[in-house]
């Protein structure tokens, strides 16, 4: 099994960063800082990432594509919210049924990626993580809102196998990444397995993408690793990270061969958490799908 260790990246940490995100059209890394509620991106030069500022999205925000219609999509709050070029955001629904805050049972937003066809799925979660409060939705490109799956409790990590015929889900709460039938000319969801099962002292599967050979990188969210498993849940490669509460990773770059990992602050008092780590793998995987659907007239 090959290991190999993660280095620190130049940007300022954040508290909860989440979601690497590469916009290959712009040649840009997005992450976001959940708790912030900001949108962070950063130029690459080489393996070397450095600032270039960041957007305001809310109260919180759980994940951001960029925008076949300008700008960006994020998930932020308790639904969609469009930021544009020079910064503006603005919110283009609120999903019936979520939303509050930490005092009151509320839910936010938390994982979301788009498909190839530009269909936006993202998550939520309850702020004290009660089981059975997370719902996925998919905003389709006609601008409609559809539940894909309920009952979860952290709706997170998501990602295609190569021919877009399997979507994998994770979901924090009990551990487990989930691996679904997928329609790409529908965006359906049909039958699902579960492919790991995950916890313990290794930590939890949270954010995860998938490389063009068609494995799954899942950030272990108090493991301090980045874990590389094969289609079928075999266990290939570990990426340490010197921090425990690493949460999501993405690949980056013009030749998309650099993996991105997000970190966040946790009990433990660590000197280089919220931070973003890099390592070269030695594969490579896609970038972020733009969201392709209006960025008006959303309907539930």
């Amino acid at each position: 099994m090959l290991t190999l260790r993660a280095t620190p990246a130049a940007p300022a940490p954040a508290d909860h960063g989440e979601g690497p995100t590469w916009d290959d059209a712009r040649s840009e890394l997005l992450w976001v800082d959940i708790s912030a509620g900001r949108v962070r991106r950063a130029a690459l030069d080489g393996d070397t990432l450095t600032d270039t500022g960041s957007l305001s999205a809310g109260d919180t925000v759980g994940a951001v594509v960029p925008a076949a219609g300008g700008g960006w999509l994020a998930a932020a709050g308790a639904g969609f919210t469009h930021l544009a070029d020079d910064g503006t955001a603005r919110v283009l629904l609120e999903l019936a049924g979520e939303g509050g805050g930490p005092d009151d049972g509320g839910t936010r937003m938390n994982d979301a990626k788009c498909d190839r066809a530009g269909r936006f799925y993202a998550g939520t979660m309850a702020f004290d993580e009660r089981p059975g409060a997370g719902t996925l939705y998919r905003l389709d490109t006609d601008g409609t809102v559809t539940t894909v799956r309920e009952g979860l409790t952290v709706s997170n990590g998501l990602g295609w196998s190569p021919d877009d015929r399997t979507v994998y889900l994770a979901d924090s709460g009990p551990g487990l990444v989930h691996a679904v039938d997928h329609d790409p000319s529908s965006g359906a969801w049909g039958r699902g397995r579960v492919l790991l099962e995950t916890g313990g002292a290794d930590g939890v599967a949270d954010g995860l993408t998938v490389d063009d050979e068609g494995c799954l990188w899942t950030a272990m969210w108090g493991g301090g690793q980045v874990r590389r498993w094969s289609p079928e849940g075999e266990l290939l490669a570990v990426v340490e990270v010197p921090v425990a509460n690493t949460s999501s990773c993405a690949f980056a770059g013009p030749d998309r061969g650099l993996l991105v990992i997000s970190t966040a602050h946790g009990d433990a008092d660590e000197a280089e958490a919220g931070r973003l780590f890099t390592v070269r793998p030695g594969v490579t995987g896609p970038p972020a799908n733009p969201y392709r659907g209006p960025l008006a007239g959303l309907r539930q």
